[in-house]
């Protein structure tokens, strides 16, 4: 076929017979989950809204519908009550909780984050307006005039109009187009501003809601909501991330550059042993000394944890990666994770495809390096737009050659006509032929992919037609 695929080595050297222990191809129990945990966390999600609905129809809502004051007043205090449930799930979704991490993931998880958020956000300006209107009609005043009675006379209105603007600015920056003209940093620290938000929005309630000031089961609840939400931000974001970075002890090792804009940075530890991670995870990593140290980033791991240090590889794509070339030996590392769920724990079949583009590779390197095989049971498809770019290439078919893997470098520039995985020179050449082409039983293996979106987006398709279950496909983004 016309494609620019290379089987043999760009460094030029020869591969040789692969002698490999075939050893029993089991999942990684660091990083299993049990396949209840799942549902046992939707169905805890799902129980909090119906509490919530519960207390609003023993607090008397459904006999407040029948005058237009009280069904403005009486929807607008639940659609108020389900906002806020909504707003802390989506604080809870985002507090890195060990249980919530590991069923769905970082790439899920976000994607829920803003979609819970979307109906957080607007169920909370419905709350507004119903409630304006139902205070309005009863006291027959102008609607502006009673918000600003709201505002200004009733206890916590202040803060929560605070609130709710930290609030909006958050979900404005959260919006495609905005987050295209925002750099990484800049959105994230706004991104920041929702804990104070949702914080100065919903004590509120306590002062004014009814369902607190007529019910102290309602008002146990609430508390416990609160502070079960304020317990896993300062735990998991805060202590736990601090104890590990302290407990191990991280440090920078050393510097290496891999091409003129990757370079690879080792850190070294103590005890790295316990570190529960696996090879393909990331961390949210601060480089002490560093301009943007108080900004984590998220790198994932290029080699395997072996217990006595760890190395990312990070291409310059902002000023955090940027500053990594300048970092200094013995600087104190700290880190949050590991995270995600590209690991050998989900792996379900024997065979696996490991296919990465760019600089997306350096998770799939670590796992070629873990993960149990027998010669042939894994396929390594890099994929680059020129051979300047194989970053690790060495490495890649040096760990393939000791373990018996196939490696593909897929060479050449992208498509302009239609988004795809496969290069310009593939010509004619639907995306799952090519993938046919390279790995002929694609259908009896998993598939591992990590690169920029719009090209994960097209493997995970080609896949699919290839008859790939969903479910047998796994990826890492690192979109915001």
């Amino acid at each position: 076929m016309d494609v620019a695929v290379e089987t043999q080595s760009p460094t030029g050297t020869t591969r040789q017979t692969p002698i490999v222990d075939r050893r029993v191809l089991v999942a990684d129990r660091r990083v299993l989950v049990p396949s209840w945990w799942r549902d046992a966390v939707g169905l805890t999600i799902w129980a909090n809204l119906l509490i919530v609905t519960a207390l609003w129809v023993s607090g008397g809502g459904l006999q407040a519908l029948s005058t237009p004051a009280g069904a403005f007043t009486t929807l607008g205090r639940l659609t108020g009550l389900i906002a806020s449930v909504l707003l802390l799930i989506q604080v809870l979704l985002m507090a890195r909780l060990p249980v919530v991490e590991r069923v769905y993931g970082q790439d899920e998880l976000a994607r829920r984050h803003r979609l819970v958020g979307f109906w957080s956000f607007s169920l909370m300006l419905v709350h507004l307006v119903l409630i304006t209107i139902g205070y309005a009609l009863s006291a027959r005043l102008n609607v502006f005039v009673q918000f600003w009675e709201l505002v200004v006379d009733y206890p916590g209105m202040l803060l929560a109009t605070a609130g709710t603007v930290l609030v909006v600015v958050v979900a404005m920056s959260s919006i495609r187009a905005a987050r295209r003209k925002l750099r990484y940093e800049s959105w994230h620290l706004i991104h920041l501003y929702a804990y104070l938000g949702v914080g100065l929005a919903l004590p509120h309630q306590l002062w004014t809601g009814q369902e607190f000031l007529s019910n102290a089961w309602a008002t146990i609840y609430w508390w416990g909501l609160w502070i079960a939400a304020l317990v896993a931000i300062v735990g998991w974001r805060l202590a736990v991330p601090l104890y590990r970075s302290l407990r191990h002890d991280l440090r920078v090792a050393g510097v290496r550059r891999e091409s003129a804009d990757v370079i690879s940075v080792l850190i070294s530890g103590r005890d790295l042993d316990r570190l529960p991670v696996a090879a393909g995870q990331f961390f949210h990593w601060r480089f002490l000394g560093r301009p943007s140290w108080t900004r984590a980033h998220p790198y994932s791991l290029s080699a395997a944890p072996n217990g006595r240090d760890l190395r990312i590889t990070v291409k310059d794509l902002g000023d955090g990666s940027h500053e990594l070339a300048g970092v200094t030996p013995g600087s104190r590392v700290l880190i949050e994770g590991p995270y995600g769920r590209l690991h050998g724990g989900v792996r379900t079949s024997r065979k696996v495809l490991l296919m990465g583009a760019g600089i997306g590779i350096t998770p799939l390197r670590a796992l070629l390096e873990e993960l149990p095989q027998a010669p042939g049971d894994v396929t390594f498809i890099y994929r680059a737009g020129s051979d300047d770019e194989l970053v690790l290439a060495g490495e890649i078919e040096q760990l393939a050659a000791s373990r018996g893997a196939r490696v593909f470098f897929v060479v050449g520039h992208r498509r302009r006509e239609r988004n795809s995985w496969l290069p310009s020179s593939a010509g004619t050449l639907s995306d799952a032929d090519g993938l046919r082409r390279l790995v002929p039983d694609i259908a009896e293996h998993d598939v591992y992919l990590c690169g920029a979106d719009a090209w994960m987006d097209a493997a995970a398709k080609a896949a699919r037609e290839c008859g790939v279950p969903a479910d047998r496909i796994h990826s890492e983004r690192f979109s915001w």
